[in-house]
């Protein structure tokens, strides 16, 4: 029995320990995220800005109304993206699972270029509605593609079948965006970025991104069973076809809402999913939860390095993911070969 606990044990204070290490760094960069930008100011001041709010003082507007809601969108978005990667990675049995990789975030992109091309009095509520049905679109096809053939869906497969799905649905929306005159300002929220964030925004999707979490987590036990594969799941009496369902609507979800708030960025469900595999094991009920909170300190590290590089100028947050993730994914192919020759 010891030799069973001990493992667990080891286990739950990794875990414990990086996610104290994870909250002290988010609180670190969460108070720089605030504290620097175009315009430099001290800690204090951006302190008072949040708890004592004055609107007749010009840097408290400044971070009340850019700064702060930047960072709450940097830490939803992150979570979100990171959790998407994560479930993804569980239930396909396949480390290179990411919204982007496998045409999710494809599908919201050309949505919402439809939506400016064709619907420019539309909410906010739209937007995301039809973000979300995008993602669902392209999620569908890509998973059908994916599974033509007699050795049915592999990770290998998926990850091409995205990849090309991604790539069709990114000329889609290249040629609405020529077609329609609108290419500039699919640009320019392509390019990825949080500066735009409002409170009002953060407001909509705040429910659906603490529900999406939540459901995550509640599922993560089914997950960690049914990343062993099909068969374990069916004999621990795990409706594999269930999870499957229920993983993907919080991955559309999730994807959706992180979209419409930052642009189709990648490589964040792809990289700290990864990341903490590595760190807390192979139990869903701690690479999630980990997950989410690294998720959010990737996304403000980023963030932050963008605006300071090149200051006063902005670096797109496309551009800093492009810069790490795609070493990064050129690592994890190389080591995928190596596993299976």
């Amino acid at each position: 029995m010891s030799t069973h606990k001990e493992p667990n044990k080891k286990g739950i204070f990794h875990f414990v320990s990086y996610m104290i290490v994870g909250v002290f760094l988010l609180l670190l960069l969460t108070a720089a995220s605030i504290t620097f930008g175009a315009a430099e100011m001290s800690l204090k001041l951006a302190w008072g800005a949040i708890f004592q709010f004055d609107p007749n003082i010009t840097e408290h507007q400044i971070i009340h109304t850019l700064r702060f809601p930047r960072t709450v969108a940097d830490i939803i978005v992150g979570c979100s993206l990171a959790v998407c990667g994560a479930i993804m990675q569980g239930t396909t049995r396949n480390p290179l699972a990411d919204s982007g990789l496998i045409g999710i975030s494809s599908g919201s992109t050309f949505a919402i270029a439809l939506c400016m091309a064709f619907l420019p009095g539309r909410t906010y509520g739209e937007t995301m509605l039809y973000s979300c049905l995008g993602a669902a679109i392209t999620t569908g096809i890509t998973y059908y593609i994916a599974s033509i053939g007699k050795r049915g869906m592999t990770p290998q497969r998926l990850v091409l079948a995205g990849m090309s799905i991604s790539m069709l649905f990114g000329a889609f929306s290249t040629f609405i965006a020529i077609k329609y005159e609108i290419g500039q300002a699919l640009d320019y929220w392509s390019a990825g970025g949080t500066a735009s964030a409002k409170w009002g925004e953060l407001a909509f999707i705040a429910p659906l991104f603490v529900v999406g979490l939540i459901c995550a987590i509640v599922l993560s036990p089914s997950i960690t069973i049914l990343s062993f594969g099909e068969d374990v799941a069916s004999g621990l009496g795990i409706r594999a076809n269930r999870i499957k369902l229920f993983s993907t609507l919080i991955v559309l979800i999730l994807t959706g809402l992180s979209v419409i708030v930052v642009g189709p960025v990648g490589f964040v469900g792809l990289i700290v999913p990864h990341i903490m595999r590595h760190l807390v094991g192979t139990d869903y009920r701690y690479i999630i939860p980990a997950s989410a909170l690294y998720g959010a300190v990737f996304l403000l590290a980023a963030d932050l390095l963008g605006r300071l590089i090149n200051r006063p100028h902005e670096t797109p947050l496309g551009i800093i993911f492009a810069l790490v993730g795609v070493p990064y994914f050129l690592y994890l192919v190389r080591k995928q070969r190596r596993e299976f020759s």
